[in-house]
């Protein structure tokens, strides 16, 4: 029966980067969890059809996998370039109350033991710190908040709580590749008017479709504003499906719903 909470095994698994090694991070997959059907797994999007009680036992796997006894800090994402400041101003988005959080795509924070929680299915997710200031940020950065300014926004409000970004390491998690991530004329054209040199994340697909890096895109973006430490971890979430929940994929398959997996940031207690 989808969404038997007692399916499988509890057990998860995430990457993590080794520029943000001494930051408490992870970016999870699918791996795990308690979900079953086509949510197979972590999922944790309550948007999607699975049942609120697996996802939010799948939050809490998460989050005590990544920093056990801390708040998980997220927002309704809405590909836009806003970004949140996750302290005690706001209402903090805990795993275990049916919450409206701020519509926004990215949180920074300097507050110790809050999570922050950015979710994907293709998208990008960038995981910012400034071990130094004590200031981490987290943004979801699909094509739209990536052309829009999400990573440079994430990186200027760190700055108002004390980051300086000569020393922010960034790290993009699992996202669709380049050779997974098939556009039309129109994106393309999109790209290429805002800016003539984006033309080189694009490789030529078939007759008017075209090949687009969003990963190549958003690391090139950081370094323009001066991020010097990026990492790439180069994993595509289309190719895998034992290993992420893919939007596309997803669409490809006519499936009437999907999944989306998590990639959290925080500050030790």
């Amino acid at each position: 029966m989808l969404g038997d909470i007692l399916s499988i095994s509890a057990s998860v698994d995430f990457v993590k980067s080794q520029a943000l090694a001494q930051i408490p991070h992870g970016f999870l997959g699918r791996a795990g969890g308690v979900s079953s059907g086509i949510f197979q797994g972590l999922n944790i999007a309550l948007g999607s059809c699975d049942t609120r009680a697996n996802v939010i036992e799948n939050r809490k796997l998460a989050a005590d996998a990544i920093l056990p006894g801390a708040k998980l800090a997220r927002v309704y994402q809405v590909h836009s370039a806003d970004v949140v400041n996750a302290s005690d101003a706001i209402s903090i988005a805990t795993v275990t109350i049916d919450d409206n959080p701020p519509k926004a795509d990215a949180l920074v924070t300097d507050r110790p033991g809050i999570l922050l929680g950015i979710s994907t299915a293709d998208c990008a997710p960038v995981l910012f710190a400034d071990h130094a200031a004590g200031v981490i940020g987290a943004a979801h950065s699909g094509w739209k908040g990536a052309i829009g300014g999400v990573n440079e926004a994430t990186i200027a409000a760190m700055e108002k709580l004390g980051a300086d970004r000569d020393r922010i390491i960034c790290a993009i998690g699992p996202c669709i590749a380049q050779k997974s991530y098939e556009v039309d004329a129109g994106f393309y054209h999109k790209f290429c008017k805002a800016n003539s040199e984006n033309e080189r994340y694009f490789l030529n697909g078939k007759t008017e479709h075209f090949q687009f890096d969003l990963e190549g895109f958003i690391a090139s973006r950081l370094a323009s504003v001066g991020i010097c430490k990026i990492e790439c971890l180069g994993m595509d979430t289309y190719s895998q499906p034992s290993r992420y929940f893919s939007y596309r994929r997803s669409c490809h398959r006519a499936e009437p719903s999907y999944g989306t997996q998590i990639s959290l940031i925080g500050l030790p207690l």
